[in-house]
């Protein structure tokens, strides 16, 4: 299977490391909205400008989309389907069906199936919500994320004027975290389920109290979260958050008998440390039921609801029963 990369980071470097470990498929290029002499991939595969994607649509079996932000997506995935079966990770929750209904009217019209908020949340977790949802219909839902490095608030605070650099942390508040695992069932706020740790870089002469208010009360951010911002040099900044680490937790208490008295809690945990590296992962093993998918005729926007486990695997059905059933 031959995949293409759009757009090339973090994400773009993680696609092009998994491919290394996945030996029935092949990179064709790398397609970049910067300039192509500018990019240098790890492996020294073909960089091209993306104004020459639509040349290379009979040699690109799924396209990768890992440049552009939640903001570029949604109009950049609908393009793409238009020429390739296509794959993103689109992660605004709230807007996925719209954005769902633009992809799937783009790959319906020219015979492509593509994948939308494939990744680990949207994506792995939501999987894991359906699954114990499903087994548990009488419960509760409850999702933990972190400690880990949250890279959109990380670029809100550093839009901040006078920061030079910064790196957050969402980090599960423990009490509340062990409330949910023993079964207790708790009603748990925003402000009771996660804080925030800022690590920040002040420019020469900032003003960091002011820059400290800033995120504290910043809204849709930090202003519904206990947050800490603590201020380090550009030396520790490098030393010591240089890494992309996350994870977290989807938990489901419920209960089953009469009267619920028997009480069950369920979770699928994850703990990476290489967000990017472990999302690329996901999106690579996406783009092989993807392309299975295309060839047995099945058109359209997909998410990993609609995506049969088998598709996912390298293994044959022979192998897969042997080895993992």
């Amino acid at each position: 299977m031959k995949i293409g990369i759009y757009g090339y980071g973090n994400l773009g470097r993680g696609v092009e490391a998994a491919l290394r470990q996945n030996p029935d498929m092949e990179i064709v290029g790398v397609f970049t909205r910067r300039d192509p002499a500018t990019v240098k991939t790890v492996t020294g595969i073909p960089v091209y400008s993306a104004s020459l994607v639509q040349d290379f649509t009979a040699e690109i079996d799924v396209m990768i989309i890992c440049g552009g932000s939640a903001s570029d997506l949604p109009e950049m995935t609908p393009m793409l389907a238009e020429y390739f079966n296509v794959i993103d990770s689109f992660d605004t929750h709230a807007r996925i069906p719209e954005h769902f209904a633009n992809v799937e009217k783009a790959a319906m019209t020219t015979g492509h199936t593509a994948l939308i908020s494939a990744g680990w949340d949207p994506g792995l977790f939501s999987l894991a919500r359906l699954y114990m949802n499903t087994v548990l219909p009488e419960g509760k839902d409850y999702t933990f994320w972190g400690r880990g490095v949250s890279q959109g608030h990380s670029d809100a605070i550093r839009r901040i004027p006078g920061v030079k650099d910064a790196r957050q942390y969402t980090v599960p508040v423990p009490s509340a975290l062990a409330s949910v695992r023993n079964g207790e069932n708790p009603d748990l706020s925003t402000r009771q389920k996660h804080t925030r740790e800022c690590y920040v870089v002040a420019e020469e002469g900032a003003d960091k109290a002011l820059i400290e208010k800033q995120i504290k009360e910043m809204p849709n951010y930090f202003a519904d979260y206990d947050t800490t911002v603590t201020f380090i040099t550009a030396e520790e900044m490098k030393r010591d958050h240089a890494e992309l680490p996350h994870g977290g937790q989807v938990i489901r208490s419920g209960a089953t008998g009469e009267g619920g008295k028997h009480k069950h809690v369920m979770e699928f945990s994850l703990k990476l440390d290489s967000n990017p590296e472990f999302t690329a992962s996901v999106l690579v093993a996406c783009a092989r039921a993807i392309g299975r998918m295309n060839t047995r005729g099945i058109y359209g926007c997909k998410t990993l609801f609609d995506i049969a486990p088998a598709d996912l695997s390298p293994l044959t059905p022979e192998e897969m029963r042997k080895k993992l059933l």
